[in-house]
């Protein structure tokens, strides 16, 4: 199922711990040779510690995935937020420029920022980061994203389902099956009009939904919390990090990944971000709707992300139950859930 043509080396193959060294080099940071790899899957993250003492930690985006043009809106967005005083973590600016060069791969610097998940049990926790992505968003909406893609049901589902199908990522066995299910996922979607696709920047889309620019994939591992009771210094409370998904969507995406639970735990949560959202800014109720929605395109999207990325050792390697056809078949399941909790009555706050 996941053999390759072929036998053409994966993207970072080349990216050495002297490349690596040697590209910072190039910006005008010296190591002292101790390099740690960061968890990332889509990049290459590393936390360099340099010669005079203080960690960075260095960015090798995906050959091919963004543009460089995509990539600096990325940057652009991060430094807009750090101006309004928003705890985004965005790349160090080396030599006037943010996005750098070197080897065949485009990398960025950032500065190091520690921090722990944030316990999102914690009402002040919760509201605390409502309050700060109602901020996010009110920059986010300030102008568009010109050349970064929006969120909406052809990007994250119908061209996904037609990649997996074309390039025989599912098993015949199971392949009816799930496309029976996909497709209805997807016909229950794309009768939104809310999910049609974005008209523009800070406009709506016919459904009056309004489109901004987001963090994009806010789930609680994109969130460094430091404690309330840390030095003031450090900046208590939450830091938004890896905007490296940042696109133009509805003010719900960024919400929506932060909820655990059943329907009644969902509620709680959802009231106590809201809650904290709109010290600072106007929450659309209108947009609950698209909640179930959103989960599912992330669901099908998931799918193809993994088969796409196969070749890569990091993939098999971290994903092993990945495309059998016990996965599959848990798809088709979960994808019938979703087509019943999208025709269920949205969450209340």
């Amino acid at each position: 199922m996941h053999s390759t043509t072929g036998t053409a080396p994966h993207p970072f193959e080349p990216l050495t711990p002297d490349l690596v060294l040697d590209a910072l080099g190039s910006v005008g940071l010296r190591g002292d040779g101790r390099l740690t790899a960061l968890s990332s899957y889509e990049n290459r993250v590393y936390q360099v510690q340099l010669e005079d003492g203080a960690p960075v930690v260095a960015k090798f985006y995906r050959p091919a995935r963004w543009t460089d043009a995509q990539i600096q809106e990325e940057h652009d967005f991060a430094a807009e937020l750090m101006a309004d005083e928003i705890p985004a973590v965005g790349p160090l600016v080396l030599g006037g420029a943010t996005l750098h060069h070197f080897g065949g791969f485009t990398f960025s610097v950032s500065p190091r920022r520690g921090g722990r998940p944030p316990e999102l049990d914690d009402g002040e926790v919760l509201e605390w980061i409502g309050r700060f992505l109602a901020r996010i968003h009110a920059v986010g909406a300030k102008r568009p994203f010109v050349h970064r893609p929006a969120l909406d049901v052809q990007t994250f589902a119908i061209e996904p389902m037609q990649w997996l199908l074309a390039n025989d990522r599912v098993p015949l066995d199971v392949q009816s099956a799930w496309t029976a299910a996909c497709q209805n996922a997807i016909d229950l979607i794309a009768a939104r009009a809310d999910m049609a696709g974005a008209t523009g920047q800070s406009k709506s889309n016919s459904s009056g939904i309004r489109q901004l620019r987001l963090h994009g994939d806010c789930h609680p591992g994109n969130i460094l919390w430091t404690p309330t009771d840390a030095a003031a210094s450090a900046g208590p409370g939450p830091h938004f990090v890896d905007l490296d998904d940042a696109r133009t969507g509805p003010a719900v995406q960024d919400l929506w990944m932060l909820l655990s639970g059943d329907r009644q735990q969902q509620t709680h949560q959802l009231g106590l971000l809201v809650d904290g959202y709109e010290q600072f800014r106007e929450f659309d109720r209108a947009e609950l709707a698209l909640i179930e929605p959103l989960r599912t395109l992330r669901l099908i999207h998931y799918s193809a992300w993994l088969a796409r990325r196969w070749s890569d050792p990091t993939f098999p390697a971290n994903f092993p139950w990945f495309g059998s056809s016990d996965y599959w078949k848990g798809q088709v399941q979960m994808l019938q859930d979703q087509c019943e909790a999208m025709q269920e009555d949205p969450l209340v706050v």
